[in-house]
Order: structure tokens, then sequence, then C-alpha cells
């Protein structure tokens, strides 16, 4: 019994790992990405606020966090049809 319970504690440790690898590499893509992205303009669409006052700045980029979401929404849908 014993060894079926060490057995399921590696198999969650090994999709654990396998997911932090995915979320890292996913990471490094956006980051290269970044400047390709700036020049289309995420990150400046209409509905997202800033305000800024004298040394503090708050961005809330409400319009890019939904059209991200839709668009990974939609990409991953794809992926499990």
């Amino acid at each position: 019994m014993r060894c079926d319970a060490a057995a399921a504690h590696m198999a969650r440790m090994h999709g654990v790992q396998r997911m932090l690898v995915v979320v890292g590499l996913a990471i490094v893509g956006v980051g290269l990405a970044w400047p390709v992205l700036m020049r289309l303009g995420i990150g400046r669409l209409p509905g997202d606020i800033l305000i800024r006052r004298g040394g503090f700045t708050l961005y809330a980029p409400l319009m890019t966090c939904l059209v991200v979401s839709a668009v990974l929404t939609l990409a991953l849908w794809l992926m499990r049809r």
C-alpha cells in the first residue's frame, strides 16, 4: 500500500513540475514578445485606466486584461476540441 501512495505522490509532483515549466516558458515567451506587443497597442487600449498625480501613478489595464483573457480562453477552447 505504501508503494502505491508513493507512486501517486510522485505522479502529482511530476504534474506540478510540468506545469511550472510551462508557466515559466509562457512568461519567457511574453517577455520576448513584449516589444512587438507594445507596437500593437496592447496595454494602451481604451478602457485602461491611467492616473498620474505628482509622484504617484496608478495603471489598471482593465480592457487589456479582458482582451487577453478572451484570446487565451478561445485558444485553450480550440486546443481542447
